[in-house]
C-alpha cells in the first residue's frame, strides 16, 4: 500500500469526526497534500482546525520517512474525483472521463446530471457529454457510463477566453487566486512545515 492509501485510512475516520470528508491524499515525495471538503464549502478556519487534527496523528504513527510538507487544502474548481461519493457531489458540474484501456470512447467531456445506483450497487453516471476523445460534437449526446469503467475522473472549470494581446485589460477576470495560511507550529518528529489551502 502506497503512502497515498495509507494515510487516507489513517485520517478518513479521524476527519469524519469533525463532519468533514476526507477527499483526497497526494505525496509527491516533498509535500503531503491532505484535500477535504463539506457541504457548506471550506474556510480557512476549517482547515487550520483540520490540521490541529492530523498533525499529531501523522506524527504518532509516521507513515512518511524523513522531512516533508503537510499541506491541508480545499478540493478547487478542479478536483480528482475517485469516490462514488465525490461523484455524488459533483452533480450539476463539467467533467472529464477517461475510461479504462479497451472501453469505446476513452474519454468523454460533459456535464455530470445524474449519478444512478443500481440494484447491484453498481454507479452508473448520467452525462450530457460535448467532447469525445477530444472532438467537439456538433450536437451534445447524452451517455450512460458505468463508474466500473472510469479509470480517472475530474471536474473541469471552463476559465472563458483569454483577453486579447494588446487589448484593455478587464477589471472583472475569471481567474482565482489560491491563497495559503502557514501555521507555525512544525511538528517535533518530521519538522514538517503545514499550509492551509483554501
Amino acid at each position: 500500500m502506497g503512502v497515498p492509501e495509507t494515510v487516507m485510512q489513517l485520517l478518513d475516520p479521524v476527519v469524519a469526526t469533525l463532519d468533514i470528508e476526507l477527499v483526497d491524499v497526494e505525496y509527491n515525495g516533498a509535500t503531503l497534500r491532505v484535500v477535504v471538503d463539506t457541504d457548506a464549502g471550506i474556510t480557512t478556519d476549517v482547515l487550520a482546525k483540520v490540521n490541529r487534527l492530523v498533525s499529531p496523528i501523522l506524527d504518532e504513527h509516521d507513515p512518511i520517512n524523513g522531512r516533508y510538507t503537510l499541506e491541508v487544502s480545499s478540493p478547487g474548481v478542479e478536483r480528482n474525483l475517485t469516490r462514488p461519493r465525490h461523484f455524488v457531489r459533483a452533480i450539476g458540474e463539467d467533467v472529464v472521463l477517461k475510461m479504462h484501456p479497451g472501453i469505446d470512447p476513452r474519454r468523454v467531456k460533459g456535464t455530470l446530471t445524474e449519478v444512478r445506483p443500481d440494484e447491484d450497487g453498481n454507479q452508473t453516471l448520467i452525462v450530457v457529454v460535448r467532447e469525445v476523445d477530444g472532438n467537439d460534437l456538433s450536437e451534445v449526446e447524452t451517455h450512460e457510463v458505468s463508474l466500473d469503467e472510469v479509470d480517472k475522473a475530474r471536474t473541469v472549470f471552463e476559465w472563458g477566453p483569454a483577453p486579447k494581446p494588446g487589448g484593455p485589460k478587464s477589471k472583472n477576470t475569471n481567474t482565482k487566486k489560491k491563497s495559503s495560511v502557514q501555521t507555525s507550529a512544525p511538528t517535533q518528529k518530521n519538522q514538517k512545515k503545514t499550509e492551509e489551502t483554501p
